[in-house]
């Protein structure tokens, strides 16, 4: 089969995307563990860079051991859930081979969703310790660019992976589905693709964030607040299963949430493309395999463009202060994403014909659907409402948790009156975040549907997920630098280097809160473009009415579907601390030979890290099944049953709701996060916000007890905002995702059931 200009622009971009990665890691390996790290003399006579081994080793142990066990489970679901997609749609479609494809595409996104989650995880805590030796022997420029090349080697594989696996399954169906009369079928069965990759997200964001906010919490209530611990202290048993959560949950489990994101909006942009117009195909079609592709070019050309802003951080300009942090991560978001406009304009001119028709579901004054025209102009402006409308959510989000702005200040003075005052006023801030991004997204929603209707909204979903190279890279340097500051805590390294460090997680801390909106926003359009390539799929003629009996009364019902999941996973990180706080309770008690315990310094007992981790797995692995059935049997249950009518209710009410909560519950917990560290590191004028552990003059003195309450209070709220921001709010963009995907995947079963009104259809009717 010959190749065409989308294939050569995906393979060209793929391949370079992982040797590019492969270099990325072959840079990091040059840091070797052990005494100066391979980099001359360290800043510390006593050489602490000898503990640094043991530490990293306890991290990686116990994030393979989690992950090895995730996906067990995650593996088992997915070849039992296979055989329900094979049997289904099979059934639904009249045609073993469709089901056979779908599954077969099932379990090829959820195998790549596993190994994209599995190296980023990897590549991680290969970093994070290398990244404390490179701030404690060579500054703030060499510690800068060893985590920033572990989360862009995550951030470039990932994203070439996903391009290349769907590339090649595409092509493969391709030879079965020769003709360009079946592609509409051949599209249809590669939405398993973006089945597959979000259940695996599912899975992964949920039970990640349950074991990282369990250690987390448990972490903060007993050895912050109780005891008076530093954060990371030796000492403190929980710390290790923190770290190990930072990998398990902020980098396995948010890659697959945004591999998932890519190939179910990719995915949606291709069925709504094969739809037929009048019984005729669009021109789409007659333009062949270059324009059917186009969606997936995009995705494409943006691991080039990451690469090219990835080398200006590191190589042209370089971070050589702590100022230089922040700004230099932020101008990587701005510059990909303008850089990324013309390119998608030139995508659009060459792979597109001059213009193409499509079957919209908007309805005419006479009642019948809408016939679309599309232009590559058009089609360029639909990905430029989604790229710069994820920018705009990023920064908004940025103003909302950031401590360098007006509202996570008014939050830390909050805490001077207690921790009840603080957690009213940071969930007030929450709500008042959604304002702006929703209509941002509202924005973007409308022009792109008045465009291209239901493909531009897919246009404009991938326009948002184009620079995921970017994103994900500066997501990944988060967690690797929180990691590298625990392991110089750790460690017992000279405290200049900690403050490196922390100043490396603080400025990751601002880019992953950017990073959360940015997901969330391309969460809802993915969404609603597979909301939209569902009704597609279903060839419904008259709309979707939301005053159907049937469908207003599931759409409530899709309204609680998020606060239900939401409770769910709430709850279990209370269970999970709540264990964890009894564990690290039971350890400061202990007493050795002499009478002394871990808090007294004894020499004898060490902390039992390998219990909390167990207790963090253990409560993850177990919590996690619950919401993840609720969001894939949700659709399921309700198209059975009910039929498309309830479908469509369930997923609008669901995709609204969770927008507003997804939002408001991260940027709660990122204000929380981001107060919690304004008190601590003393960057307030208020001497009452400025915690002092010792203080030296007189005003510190003074102020003392006012800034110990108000740091206690702001911790306090920063554990109730954990959950939010880490397990609740990212897991609640999967739960829009899956749903929509869902129900696009077992379309022709549901409308094969009673002509659509499932089971219970004749009863209610």
């Amino acid at each position: 089969m010959e190749l065409l200009l989308v294939d050569k622009i995906i393979l060209v971009s793929s391949f370079l995307g992982l040797v590019v990665a492969l270099f990325q890691f072959t840079v990091i390996q040059k840091i070797k563990l052990g005494p100066a790290g391979g980099l001359g003399q360290s800043l510390n006579s006593e050489d602490p860079e000898k503990l640094v081994p043991e530490i990293y080793g306890k991290i990686m142990s116990g994030a393979n051991q989690f992950l090895k066990v995730e996906y067990a489970i995650c593996t088992t679901f997915c070849l039992l859930f296979s055989l329900v997609i094979y049997g289904l749609v099979s059934w639904g479609t009249k045609s073993s081979m469709q089901g056979y494809l779908t599954a077969g595409a099932f379990l090829t996104g959820a195998a790549t969703s596993m190994l994209c989650g599995f190296l980023g995880m990897m590549i991680a805590t290969y970093s994070n310790a290398r990244t404390t030796l490179a701030c404690a022997n060579h500054g703030y420029t060499l510690g800068f660019n060893t985590a920033f090349r572990g989360g862009s080697v995550m951030g470039y594989a990932l994203c070439s992976l996903g391009v290349l696996v769907l590339w090649a399954l595409l092509t493969v169906f391709r030879k079965v589905y020769p003709d360009p009369d079946d592609w509409e079928i051949l599209f249809d069965c590669a939405a398993g693709y973006g089945l597959g990759g979000s259940t695996v997200a599912m899975f992964g964001r949920v039970g990640g964030g349950i074991y990282t906010k369990a250690a987390d919490v448990g972490a903060d209530l007993v050895g912050k607040v109780v005891a008076g611990l530093d954060e990371d202290d030796p000492n403190n048993p929980a710390t290790i299963a923190d770290n190990v959560g930072d990998n398990v949950g902020d980098i396995a489990g948010m890659g697959a949430d945004l591999f998932g994101s890519f190939a179910e909006s990719t995915c949606a942009a291709l069925v709504i493309a094969a739809a037929a117009v009048e019984g005729s195909h669009s021109t789409l079609f007659e333009a062949g395999w270059n324009a059917m592709l186009f969606p997936v070019s995009i995705s494409a050309a943006g691991i080039v463009i990451c690469i090219l802003c990835g080398f200006y951080a590191t190589n042209i300009s370089p971070v050589r202060e702590e100022k230089d942090i922040e700004w230099v991560l932020k101008l990587q978001l701005v510059l990909t994403a303008f850089i990324m406009l013309p390119v998608i304009y030139l995508l659009a001119l060459h792979l597109l014909p001059s213009e193409f028709r499509l079957e919209g579901v908007r309805l005419d004054e006479d009642g019948t659907p809408a016939k679309i025209h599309g232009t590559p102009f058009k089609a360029f402006i639909c990905a430029t409402m989604g790229c710069v409308g994820g920018m705009i959510i990023g920064l908004v989000t940025e103003y909302f948790t950031s401590h360098s702005f007006i509202p996570t200040r008014e939050l830390a003075s909050a805490c001077k009156f207690g921790t009840a005052v603080n957690i009213i006023q940071g969930l007030a801030l929450g709500y008042k975040s959604c304002i702006i991004p929703v209509f941002v997204l509202s924005s973007a929603i409308f022009v792109s549907f008045q465009l291209c209707d239901l493909y531009g909204i897919a246009l404009a979903a991938l326009g948002m997920l184009a620079t995921l190279a970017c994103g994900l890279t500066i997501d990944g340097f988060g967690p690797i630098s929180d990691n590298a500051g625990g392991i110089a805590e750790m460690a017992l390294f000279n405290p200049e280097v900690r403050r490196r460090t922390d100043a490396l997680d603080a400025a990751g801390n601002t880019t992953a809160a950017i990073g959360k909106g940015f997901a969330i926003g391309s969460a809802a359009l993915v969404s609603l473009a597979l909301y939209g390539a569902f009704v597609v799929r279903l060839r419904v003629k008259t709309g979707v009415n939301i005053l159907e009996p049937t469908t207003f009364a599931f759409l409530i019902i899709g309204c609680m579907i998020p606060y239900w999941f939401a409770a769910l996973t709430m709850k279990s990180v209370g269970k999970a601390a709540g264990e964890m706080v009894a564990e690290v309770k039971r350890q400061f008690s202990l007493k050795d030979s002499k009478g002394k315990t871990l808090l007294d310094g004894s020499t004898e007992l060490k902390p039992d890290s390998l219990t909390c981790i167990q207790i963090s797995t253990a409560a993850s692995l177990k919590e996690m099944v619950a919401p993840a059935c609720l969001v894939i049997l949700s659709p399921l249950l309700a198209g059975t049953f009910f039929g498309v009518q309830a479908v469509f209710g369930l997923l609008t009410g669901s995709l609204g709701s969770s927008v507003q909560l997804a939002i408001s519950m991260s940027n709660s917990g990122g204000a929380w996060d981001n107060c919690k560290k304004f008190i601590k590191n003393g960057f307030s004028d208020d001497p009452e916000l400025r915690y002092t552990k010792n203080p030296k003059t007189q005003e510190e003195k003074d102020a003392a007890p006012k800034a110990k309450e108000a740091h206690d209070a702001a911790v306090q709220g920063d554990t109730v905002g954990d959950p939010f921001k880490d397990t609740s709010g990212p897991a609640l963009n999967i739960v829009m995702k899956l749903q929509a995907i869902v129900s696009l995947v077992f379309a022709a079963y549901f409308a094969a059931i009673n002509h659509g009104h499932g089971f219970m259809g004749n009863i209610i009717l």
